[in-house]
């Protein structure tokens, strides 16, 4: 091995904001580690390029990076699993383009960092269906380990972050999983204000949307 390290990090050349994450990336992990131990060659790549050979790419051996942020996963369903399931060495989906290797059940790469294991644990916690306490438990587990071992690095979310909208709060369909719980892309019932949402207008819907979800929550007990 010769140093420095050489890293080469993919990234959209058309999007300002993933080209100055990518920028920042690289100046802490050379700031932490020295130049002269790693150096991250970013990429600049047309937008179909990238996905080419991130995302769109057939298999692992069309996928062409050796460091990605350019992926991302949303929840389908409210359960860990839908996030640790993609993640299987010998059969999930996203192997290919999360770690990059084809999903198979002896990859000497994947024992050698452990990831056998790591499905394993996966297995136990999905297995366990009546103490939902401990299938968390379970799965928190399994997201540490993961985590530790730094093979999948969260980079950013596309939540809890402050942003300007004149969408009248509560009045857009919302859910914490599936297509409905993403960036308003569901306009049914979406309600727009002449102005940008403030602090006390959210805070007003907030206080009568509680109101509204407490009398039917009553109205269902009542029922039921």
């Amino acid at each position: 091995m010769k140093f420095p390290i050489h890293i080469d990090m993919p990234v959209d050349q058309t999007t300002p904001s993933r080209v100055q994450r990518t920028q920042s990336f690289k100046q802490s992990v050379e700031e932490a580690l020295g130049k002269e131990n790693v150096v991250i060659d970013i990429q600049m790549l047309s937008k179909e390029d990238l996905q080419n050979v991130t995302l769109f790419a057939p298999n692992a051996a069309g996928e062409d990076w050796d460091l990605s942020d350019n992926v991302g996963w949303s929840p389908d369903y409210q359960d860990p699993s839908t996030y640790m399931d993609i993640l299987k060495a010998s059969s999930g989906e996203n192997t290919k383009t999360f770690l990059g290797f084809d999903p198979s059940e002896n990859n000497e790469a994947a024992k050698k960092v452990g990831l056998y294991d790591f499905e394993k644990m996966i297995k136990d916690a999905g297995a366990e269906t009546q103490d939902v306490n401990k299938r968390y438990e379970k799965y928190a587990a399994a997201q540490a380990w993961l985590t530790d071992s730094a093979l999948v690095i969260p980079t950013s979310s596309s939540t809890g972050r402050p942003f300007l909208t004149r969408i009248e709060p509560f009045s857009a369909p919302f859910a914490w999983t599936g297509g409905k719980g993403k960036d308003h892309v569901i306009y049914k019932g979406m309600k727009l204000q002449d102005k940008a949402v403030t602090t006390a207008d959210y805070n007003k819907a907030l206080e009568k949307w509680q109101k509204r979800t407490s009398r039917v929550k009553q109205k269902s007990t009542r029922r039921s």
